[in-house]
């Protein structure tokens, strides 16, 4: 189904369509993580990505709840955003010796990945609350409050010290 298709004739098929999306990313993210945090050589980051970790695997879970209150069944539709994301984070990763600047470019890697949750779960959050479903809008508001913390932690790390290192 693609975004523009005939597929997509009302918001609900929207709703659902990006709510597929996102389960795609999510799951992709589940594999992803693991793989930034062996990547990461600040300590704090490494656990930062793990942690993450644990609530992406609780985002997937409530998109699955989210499609059950919505009485659809919870199916991915491939991404190719996140797809291009993780692919271009692995790609820099793997072009940086210096550990220092390998954490930054991590960072900013994770950064892009947020961003774009987080623009998919605010259109959520607004959609379903524009189709009456204030209950998934709640289950999804979650998980962008956690998308947003974890940016602020992530700039946060990224300006109080590993970017220093990494200029340094």
């Amino acid at each position: 189904m693609g975004l523009f298709t005939k597929d997509i004739k009302t918001m609900d098929d929207l709703f659902i369509h990006q709510l597929q999306d996102i389960y795609y990313a999510e799951k992709q993210l589940v594999k992803a993580i693991p793989k930034m945090a062996d990547k990461a050589t600040d300590a704090q980051l490494k656990q930062g990505f793990l942690t993450h970790l644990d609530e992406t695997k609780v985002h997937v879970q409530r998109l699955e709840q989210v499609f059950q209150m919505h009485g659809v069944a919870a199916k991915a539709v491939d991404c190719p955003a996140i797809d291009g994301i993780i692919e271009e984070a692995d790609e820099v990763a793997g072009e940086v010796d210096d550990k220092a600047v390998l954490d930054a470019a991590l960072i900013n890697a994770a950064q892009a990945v947020e961003h774009y949750e987080m623009t998919r779960y605010g259109s959520l959050v607004a959609w379903a609350k524009q189709l009456g479903r204030n209950d998934c809008a709640a289950v999804l508001q979650k998980t962008l409050d956690e998308e947003k913390a974890t940016d602020k932690k992530l700039t946060s790390l990224a300006e109080s010290r590993i970017n220093l290192r990494a200029a340094g």
